[in-house]
C-alpha cells in the first residue's frame, strides 16, 4: 500500500512540473486507480508520557490474622486490628499495571491465652483493569473491578509473652520472624475526576506457619485485611491513542485528488486538440518583460483531539514545515484558519475551540520557530464549515498562504 500511495503522491508532483506536457493530436484515456485501504491493521494503540499514570495511594482499615486460633475452653475468637497502608505504582497501558504496596499494625490472635504481636509487610502487586480490558478503554469510567496478585515480605516483631513456640539455636524464645506471604485480593476503584480516585480492597496473604512465631497447627497462616483509601494520579490517569486507521480517509483523498487531477488533465487535452483543430496558430511574437512567479498554494494541515486545542507530538511536524516554508519565502504571509466537527459541542463553543486551535498553531510558529507574528493571520470557522466529509478530519487547522 505505502508504494501505491508514494506513486500516487509522485502523480501530483509530475503533473505541476512545466515539462508536463500532453501531445494534443493524441487521445487521452484517465485510468482511475485507488489505494488499497483494507491492508491497514485497524488497531488502537496506547502509550503515555513518561509522567503519567504514576500514582500514590493513602488507606486504612483492619486486618485479621488466620492463625493457631483456639482457647482452652475451645473457643475461637478472630479478633479485628487496625491496619495503615500506604503504596506507589504506575499502569504501563489501560490494563495492565504494577504497585509497591506496603501495609502494618498489629495482631492479635487466641492460643491458649490471647496474644498479639506488631507486624509490617510490603508488597510487589501486578494490578490487572477487567473493565478496560473486557468494556473498552475509557478513562471517564467511574466504577472498575482491579484484581491483583504480589510477593512480598512481612516482618513481625514484639510478641506477648507465651505467644512464640520458635526456639533459637541458644534455646531462647525467638521474639521476631520473617516470612515471605504470596497476595491475593481484589479493587473496587471509584474514580472522583482525572486526578484522584477512591479505593476498597481485600486482601488475602498466604505464609508458612511461622508467620505468627508459632509453629503448630496448619502448615499455612493467612491474614485477611481489608481497607479503604484514596489514590492520587500523578500526571492523570489517562492515555494517548492512535490508530493507522485515522489516515485511511486521508489517502482516500489523496486518491479523489489524483483522479480530479487526471480528469482535468484529459478534458483540458480535448479541448486543445480541438483548438488546434479549427484554428490556425499564428506565430507569436513574444515580448520580453518581467515576470512575477507567486508562491504556490498551500495545503498543510494540523489535526487535534476532540475537545482540544494542544498540537499532538505528531503534528507538530506539519507547523516546523509550515515555518520552514516561511522562512524560505519572506515575503509570504500566511493564514490560519481552525475548525471544529459539527457532530460535538454547539456552534458558539466550537466557534471558540476552532480559534483556540488556530491561536495554538500561531503561537508555535512564534515562539517555537520565530516566524514574525505580523506575518500570520488567524481566522476561525469553527462548525460552520466542513472541510472534509469525514467529521473526524474536521478537528484540524489549515494553512493558506496569503500573498501581499
Amino acid at each position: 500500500m505505502k508504494t501505491k500511495a508514494f506513486w500516487a503522491l509522485a502523480a501530483i508532483g509530475a503533473m505541476t512540473l512545466p515539462g508536463f506536457q500532453a501531445n494534443a493530436q493524441e487521445t487521452v484515456v484517465v485510468e482511475e486507480e485507488t489505494v488499497a485501504l483494507t491492508e491497514v491493521p485497524c488497531k488502537t494503540h496506547y502509550y503515555s508520557n513518561g509522567g503519567d499514570n504514576w500514582f500514590i495511594q493513602l488507606g486504612a482499615g483492619v486486618t485479621s490474622p488466620f492463625v493457631e486460633n483456639k482457647l482452652p475452653n475451645g473457643d475461637q475468637k478472630h479478633h479485628l486490628t487496625a491496619v495503615y497502608n500506604v503504596g506507589f505504582g504506575k499502569w504501563f497501558s489501560p490494563y495492565i499495571g504494577w504497585r509497591l504496596s506496603f501495609l502494618g499494625g498489629s495482631l492479635h490472635w487466641d492460643n491458649q491465652q490471647f496474644n498479639h504481636a506488631k507486624w509490617v509487610n510490603a508488597n510487589l502487586d501486578f494490578m490487572w483493569d477487567m473493565f478496560n480490558s473486557f468494556g473498552g478503554v475509557n478513562s471517564k469510567r467511574v466504577f472498575s473491578i482491579v484484581p491483583f496478585i504480589g510477593l512480598g515480605g512481612a516482618y513481625t516483631w514484639d510478641y506477648s509473652d507465651g505467644a512464640s513456640t520458635v526456639l533459637r539455636d541458644n534455646g531462647k524464645v525467638k521474639r521476631n520472624s520473617w516470612s515471605l506471604p504470596l497476595s491475593a485480593g481484589i479493587q473496587l476503584r471509584f474514580r472522583l475526576c482525572k486526578y484522584v480516585d477512591f479505593f476498597a480492597e481485600g486482601r488475602a496473604q498466604f505464609a508458612g506457619d511461622n508467620f505468627n512465631n508459632e509453629v503448630v497447627g496448619a502448615p499455612i497462616d493467612m491474614n485477611l485485611s481489608v481497607i479503604g483509601g484514596f489514590s492520587f494520579n500523578i500526571g492523570g490517569a489517562d492515555f494517548k491513542s492512535y490508530n493507522p486507521c485515522d489516515y485511511v480517509s486521508y489517502i482516500a483523498n489523496l486518491n479523489n485528488q489524483v483522479n480530479d487531477l487526471r480528469g482535468a488533465l484529459a478534458t483540458t487535452s480535448a479541448a486543445l486538440a480541438a483548438a488546434e483543430a479549427q484554428l490556425p496558430c499564428p506565430e507569436i511574437q513574444v515580448q520580453e518583460k518581467n515576470t512575477v512567479i507567486e508562491a504556490a498554494p498551500m495545503m498543510a494541515t494540523v489535526r487535534f483531539n476532540i475537545n482540544s486545542a494542544r498540537i499532538r507530538n505528531e503534528e507538530m511536524v506539519n507547523v516546523y514545515n509550515v515555518a520552514e516554508w516561511m522562512k524560505a519565502n519572506p515575503e509570504q504571509n500566511v493564514v490560519i484558519c481552525g475548525y471544529a466537527d459539527k457532530d460535538t459541542g454547539t456552534s458558539s463553543y466550537n466557534m471558540a475551540l476552532s480559534k483556540r486551535r488556530a491561536e495554538a498553531v500561531r503561537d508555535a510558529l512564534v515562539n517555537k520557530y520565530g516566524i514574525n507574528p505580523d506575518r500570520l493571520t488567524i481566522d476561525a470557522e469553527g462548525s460552520n464549515v466542513q472541510p472534509y466529509k469525514e467529521n473526524n478530519w474536521n478537528r484540524i487547522v489549515i494553512f493558506n498562504n496569503n500573498v501581499q
